[in-house]
């Protein structure tokens, strides 16, 4: 178990410091190609992919084995498909994965105790690599058809795809056939696995048969706007006033340390999802763990930034470590209960007070709004603020004859006229996630984030038309 945690920690670490690193590496021309197609921390493409690639790499059915001293430790019971023919390396590197899934299936600890009642729940945990590759797990807890009391089990998919609906919407048929039997899961997850993952806005549909009930078609849509499909925006507005998201997204912005508390693990990771989703286009690249483990509640001794989601009955625990300063947020309370103190004065008080109008006006909307609509309002709003404060950044990278491009980012920072805009892009362009957003940008003319360069056109395009008017 020490093994796995450090492990973990390790990685972590690690995966927060690789904007430093990458500025130490040999230009993009001289970087050999990756040979896998897991997204790296910081790279966008870890939660954005491509249609055409497989659903998830595995499901696996994590069980509560009793242990000799009567406590119950989780195992996994079942992985499909069981994978051959690994190089050594691809092995041990599955095999340290496989230890340390279980721990985040179960990260409430190990007093269980069978049951004849348990309500199902839906969250997912990240998992981050030493070469900080992610891989995302989406986890049922359910307990299964019997009679008497029974332990619930976790059904967990590892996927390297960021779509948390399409997943939980995979998870109800799994669930659905768990109850007939584990037999009907198989048939089901080979043709999911035999099926390409689609395109935004695209349609796939997966034959299934189930006994007395005959063959079925499910459809397995992806959300039309790519960038909003791992994310429920909803979570984080029925639990935080719209001025307190304001301050998370102002410590999340420079990299701080944040803790979010509640006691249901579904909560924890829609919330913290939606977090990290405000900072679209950029992306969090520091240790970022939905729901902390029981037995790795000493992350939040780490000095480097963290996101984490923490039990709440973990609080007092918590407050005695040795932390360093951070932003820790009550999601049960609603409110912050820690601060840096400096969180109203991080953001530009004008597009402050405007993201803020955009927050108000959706919670004072009486009309009843479809989680896709609420998601695109309240994206667009951060959006915006993006574009305002560094929409420009294109129009500062020098290209050479080789197509590799050069950021000048003292006449970006120049270039912004408002003195408060300015003062806050110049602490931004030392974040990591700002520096991995560049590089990006530096290795091709072909913008990257395609959502993102339309917004700045718009902009551009309603500014020009301001002034011929």
């Amino acid at each position: 178990m020490a093994s796995i945690g450090a492990f973990f920690r390790r990685s972590l670490r690690r995966s927060g410091r690789r904007a430093t690193e990458a500025k130490e590496e040999p230009p993009a021309a001289e970087k050999k190609p990756s040979q896998g197609t897991q997204g790296k921390a910081g790279d966008r493409s870890s939660v954005l992919y491509s249609a055409g690639q497989f659903f998830f790499e595995y499901l696996v059915v994590v069980s509560l084995k009793k242990m000799s001293d009567g406590r119950y430790e989780p195992k996994i019971s079942y992985q499909f498909p069981k994978r051959e023919n690994l190089l050594k390396g691809q092995k041990e590197e599955e095999e340290r994965l496989l230890q340390a899934i279980p721990l985040f299936c179960f990260p409430d600890g190990n007093n269980w105790a069978p049951v004849t009642e348990f309500a199902s729940e839906t969250f997912s945990f990240v998992l981050t690599n030493v070469d900080g590759s992610r891989k995302i797990g989406y986890c049922r807890r359910l307990l299964p058809a019997g009679r008497g009391t029974r332990l619930p089990e976790v059904f967990c998919i590892i996927s390297c795809l960021g779509c948390f609906g399409l997943f939980s919407k995979i998870l109800d048929e799994v669930e659905k056939r768990r109850q007939i039997s584990m037999a009907v899961i198989y048939p089901f997850m080979q043709g999911l696995r035999e099926s390409p993952f689609p395109a935004p806005g695209k349609t796939v549909t997966i034959k299934s048969f189930i006994p007395e009930s005959g063959t079925e078609l499910i459809e397995l849509t992806r959300p039309v706007d790519a960038h909003l499909e791992h994310v429920e925006f909803q979570a984080l507005l029925q639990r935080l006033s719209p001025h307190l998201i304001l301050h998370i997204f102002a410590s999340a912005v420079l990299e701080r340390r944040l803790i979010f508390l509640a006691e249901e693990l579904s909560v924890l990771s829609q919330c913290i999802h939606a977090v990290a989703a405000l900072l679209y286009p950029f992306t969090w690249a520091h240790t970022y763990i939905p729901v902390v483990p029981e037995c790795l509640l000493d992350t939040v001794c780490c000095p480097t930034p963290f996101m984490v989601g923490i039990q709440r009955r973990h609080l007092e625990r918590v407050l005695d470590q040795p932390m360093e300063e951070a932003l820790m947020v009550d999601l049960c309370e609603g409110k912050i209960i820690q601060t840096v103190g400096d969180e109203e004065e991080i953001l530009p008080a004008k597009l402050q007070n405007e993201v803020l109008t955009s927050l108000n006006r959706h919670n004072n909307n009486n009309n009843v709004q479809t989680s896709e609509q609420v998601n695109a309002l309240v994206s667009e709003a951060f959006v915006q603020f993006f574009v305002r404060v560094v929409g420009h950044y294109a129009s500062h990278i020098k290209w050479g004859k080789s197509g590799q491009g050069t950021f000048q980012e003292r006449a970006f920072c120049k270039a912004i006229a408002s003195k408060t805009n300015r003062k806050f892009v110049k602490k931004f362009v030392k974040t990591n996630m700002f520096s991995l957003f560049i590089e990006e940008a530096e290795k091709s003319r072909i913008p990257q984030e395609a959502y993102f360069q339309q917004k700045i056109a718009e902009y551009h395009e309603q500014k020009k038309h301001r002034r011929d008017s």
